[in-house]
């Protein structure tokens, strides 16, 4: 990798000046760039995640240096000048000085040699002053200095201090900049010994591995430098999966449900698969998982990941939700609703979704799900469950829609307490969980676990 910051510039160019998402960007780019020191694509990697994580906080802190609003300067300058502003203010292992350099000589080589004294000065100003930066008072507009302090959209601030209060926005404004290691389900049926054996491999290979304090299949890494080259990834030995995702399988409760006879379990938004693979491992054989989601692309990645773990007893189909199927009437002992939502529970590992969110995109994500539970609850037998998750924190797409939810069909909360770890201390006794980053060991997640009543008529159609 010749330079680094040129490259992170190109990056941060995709993504915030055409639109391009960061996650695909950003793992394309290192896919290419594969052969390159580990330093190097570290480097580039937490460049650009560090800029979009902190770029109302960096916006605002160039706004208070420059002559030129961030918004009107050229498109190179305005990125090169934001992730140089991360690098002073939240990398401490680059010299200030290395900084500055290396943004005017970049500068040069793009095209803009004529601004190479103003991106010197106002980077060295941003430098001189950094430990005492100008933000905005507490005190007098709360709202606002959380928004740039913690470089969350003022609506979305807003919305969190209305629904949970001062404290609780807080936690999740901080969780959501904490680090976020990767979590992945190891499988439960292997022995002891085994996964010694792995953990062993693991730490030889310079990954950091922890168990979760929630289920003890499930692991943090740390220092992996790529999943796919992990120990046991091609083997089938685990996948990449946060706890929360888990959690919807273990609400489910399958083992208690039906120890005995087959359970056919549908998944309606399952790509890429990672609830259903877990499904598929519960039941031990004794049922059927079908894999459904929206286009042929998202059902491959659901058949990698069914191939890569060896998993038999999935049929991966491609469907819309929102389409009726006469045949799954009443047929399935339990239906996965990970429906699609906006996504601000994962806001740490997707930087880019707090400026791509609305409140006009909130209320069509809404919509979107009534759409679909009105006609997926029909494919719960009577006395089946209904497992309803999204991996956002907004009211309106978890409380709020399963009180809609149950007050329009034949569903009752049940409790989750006994299904879920004791770690999360009795939370979900009435039938719903909302997980905090922050607050909780997992992203911003929500679910419900919902009994369908036993009398059989379809009263509403």
């Amino acid at each position: 990798m010749d330079n680094g910051r040129e490259l992170a510039l190109d990056v941060l160019m995709e993504i915030l000046e055409k639109g391009a998402y960061s996650h695909l960007v950003i793992r394309e780019v290192l896919d290419k760039y594969n052969y390159s020191e580990d330093r190097d694509k570290a480097f580039v990697k937490r460049t650009v995640e560090g800029t979009l994580e902190r770029l109302i906080q960096i916006d605002y802190v160039l706004d208070r240096f420059s002559s030129v609003p961030v918004c009107r300067m050229k498109p190179l300058i305005r990125n090169l000048m934001r992730m140089s502003v991360y690098q002073l203010l939240f990398m401490d292992g680059i010299p200030d000085s290395a900084v500055c350099n290396e943004a005017v000589k970049l500068a040069g080589k793009r095209g803009f040699r004529g601004l190479s004294g103003f991106v010197n000065g106002v980077l060295r100003a941003v430098a001189r002053k950094k430990e005492t930066l100008p933000y905005p008072h507490r005190e007098k507009n709360e709202e606002e200095y959380l928004s740039v302090f913690y470089s969350m959209p003022r609506w979305l601030v807003e919305l969190w201090l209305d629904a949970y209060g001062r404290e609780k926005t807080e936690c999740i404004l901080k969780g959501l900049l904490q680090e976020h290691p990767v979590t992945v389900r190891l499988r439960e049926n292997l022995c002891e010994r085994s996964r010694d054996e792995w953990l062993s491999t693991l730490k030889n290979a310079g990954v950091d591995a922890k168990e979760h304090p929630y289920l003890p299949y499930a692991f943090w890494l740390r220092h992996t430098k790529g999943v796919g080259n992990l120990p046991g990834y091609e083997e089938g030995l685990f996948t990449v999966q946060d706890v929360s995702s888990m959690l919807v399988t273990e609400a489910a409760g399958i083992e208690k449900e039906n120890p005995q006879g087959e359970m056919l379990v549908l998944d309606v938004c399952a790509a890429p698969g990672g609830k259903s693979m877990h499904m598929a491992e519960k039941l031990a054989g004794r049922g059927k998982v079908i894999a459904r989601d929206l286009g042929e692309y998202k059902a491959s990645l659901i058949r990698d990941n069914i191939e890569r773990m060896g998993y038999e007893n999935i049929e991966v189909q491609v469907h819309d939700a929102r389409l009726w199927e006469e045949e799954l009437r009443e047929k399935a002992d339990v239906v996965l609703a990970d429906l699609p939502c906006s996504g601000l529970g994962i806001m740490g590992k997707k930087r880019d979704i707090k400026y791509r969110i609305t409140r006009d995109s909130l209320r069509e994500l809404e919509a979107l799900q009534r759409e679909i539970l009105e006609v997926i609850w029909r494919y719960v037998k009577p006395g089946g469950l209904l497992i309803y998750s999204t991996c956002t924190i907004n009211p309106g797409e978890n409380d709020k829609m399963m009180e809609w939810f149950t007050e329009r069909y034949p569903f009752v909360p049940e409790s989750l307490t006994p299904f879920l770890p004791r770690a999360l201390g009795g939370e979900g006794e009435e039938g719903r969980l909302q997980l905090f980053p922050g607050i909780h060991e997992t992203d911003g997640f929500f679910l419900a676990r919902l009994r369908r009543k036993t009398e059989k008529a379809d009263e509403i159609g």
